[in-house]
Parts: structure tokens; C-alpha cells; sequence
């Protein structure tokens, strides 16, 4: 027997899933507003850096601070 909680839960999933995809629309970000005003873009070493080794860096700093605090209660008890 299938979960009506289950069901339910994936059917406004698939449905929310689904209007947020058919709502945004990329094609038209290829024109241009008025008042856009865009930077300089990105190279591909500051992309990496700021969506791969940020991310990554940002992981592990807050891990080890939480190893940290975990050693030293582990110790004091």
C-alpha cells in the first residue's frame, strides 16, 4: 500500500518543481533591460575560486571548528 503522505509529498514536490522551471525564463536573459548595467566577467580561476575552493574552504574551517569544540568537551568529561 503506497504512503498517501508519501504520494502527496512528491506530487507538490513534482508540481513545485515544475512551475518554478516553466516560470523562469533563461532565454530571455540573452536581452537586455534598460538600466542593465553588467561587470566584467569572470575568468575561469576566479569562478573555480569562488564556487569551488570557497565552498570547500568554508567546509572544512567550520568542521575543524567543530572537531575542536567536540575534542575539548570530550576531554574536560
Amino acid at each position: 500500500m503506497v504512503n498517501k503522505n508519501a504520494l502527496r509529498a512528491g506530487a507538490v514536490s513534482a508540481g513545485t518543481t515544475l512551475m518554478m522551471l516553466l516560470m523562469s525564463s533563461p532565454a530571455s536573459a540573452l536581452v537586455r533591460d534598460d538600466g542593465d548595467d553588467p561587470g566584467p566577467g569572470l575568468s575561469v580561476a576566479a569562478t573555480l575560486g569562488l564556487y569551488v575552493a570557497l565552498p570547500i574552504v568554508s567546509f572544512l574551517v567550520i568542521t575543524g571548528l567543530v572537531m575542536m569544540g567536540d575534542k575539548s568537551r570530550k576531554q574536560s568529561g
